[in-house]
């Protein structure tokens, strides 16, 4: 068996008994403050860049509900969450409260009186989608009251969410019709936060979650309605189990329902379902709960794919769309 490389320290880290995490953020061009003599970009700038450009494929990993997290970092357009710090809240932070998305595209917000909205549906500066948050995150705890948090690109080494939140605490959504949660008085709204608000309501496809079985989610558009499921297990036995149901016409949820294809989201499959239009949240309930069992038996077989199973694993594959 090959032996696995150790990851490469700059030579200045290795010289100086520095970390990278350890050595502050400057100009591409400006001296390295470790002391090396070599500018930052050939030196510590070096790790930092690498850092930045290497992605993280499971960014929620060990978080509580992490189907959930995907789920309302990529389907849905309004809910929010309370969070909870391991270290528990400073002084003067009265509430701390996961969003979908904030006005104006902020990736956070201290309200007026200290409470600190963290948006999830944000561009972010490096391909790890939680240590992005968990600097935005505090951030946002050391901003003044009534004042957005800027984009920023936070250094390398810095935490993840994983280290910052309490991994007991429940992660329980809660699904919005709309973006009234953004304000505490809609009156003292600026007139361009009052726009945004307007648009962004009228953009919003009607979702709800289901009860009954995890991360579920039931959404409205014209014509159809669809369910989309982020589910946690790992890709390819999931994509057997599917072919499994589907090559046995046990993949629907019902008559009128089909299985179309699912998303790669965040390291997680999302299998997607045609519902018909008359078909609401609630009459998914059942036939969800009846589709976790038969998945879960689908998922023990180790047995070979028959042909037909094969075919259908092709179709369900060819149909796979990657959203991040």
């Amino acid at each position: 068996m090959a032996k696995k490389r150790r990851p490469r320290t700059p030579t200045s880290a290795r010289a100086t008994g520095t970390s990278t995490a350890e050595i502050p953020v400057v100009g591409a061009r400006e001296p390295c403050p470790c002391g090396s003599g070599r500018r930052y970009k050939a030196c510590h700038g070096r790790a930092a860049a690498q850092a930045a450009t290497e992605l993280v494929r499971r960014p929620f990993e060990g978080l509580p509900s992490e189907c959930d997290w995907v789920a309302l970092r990529e389907l849905v357009p309004s809910a929010t969450v309370p969070l909870t710090l391991k270290s528990g809240l400073p002084d003067g932070v009265p509430s701390l409260t996961l969003g979908t998305v904030l006005p104006m595209a902020w990736p956070a917000l201290r309200r007026d009186n200290g409470a600190v909205l963290l948006a999830l549906q944000n561009d972010t500066a490096t391909g790890d989608l939680s240590r992005d948050l968990a600097d935005v995150l505090a951030r946002a705890l050391n901003t003044d009251p009534g004042n957005p948090v800027s984009a920023s690109r936070p250094a390398a080494g810095g935490p993840r969410l994983q280290e910052l939140l309490d991994l007991e605490a429940p992660f329980e959504p809660t699904v919005h019709e709309g973006f009234a949660f953004w304000l505490e008085d809609a009156q003292a709204a600026t007139p361009e936060v009052a726009a945004s608000l307007e648009r962004a309501n009228a953009a919003a496809t009607p979702t709800a979650r289901l009860t009954g079985v995890d991360a579920a989610y039931w959404c409205e558009t014209p014509g159809k309605n669809h369910l989309r499921w982020v589910l946690p297990h790992d890709e390819e036995p999931l994509l057997d189990a599917l072919a499994r149901l589907h090559a046995a016409g046990a993949a629907t949820l019902g008559d009128d329902t089909r299985l179309v294809g699912s998303f790669r989201a965040h390291g997680l499959t999302v299998p997607v379902w045609d519902l018909p239009s008359a078909m609401r949240a609630e009459d998914c309930e059942k036939p969800a709960a009846a589709f976790h069992e038969r998945l879960g038996e689908a998922l023990a077989t180790d047995a070979p794919l028959t042909p037909e199973e094969r075919r259908a694993r092709n179709g369900l594959t060819n149909r796979q769309v990657t959203l991040n």
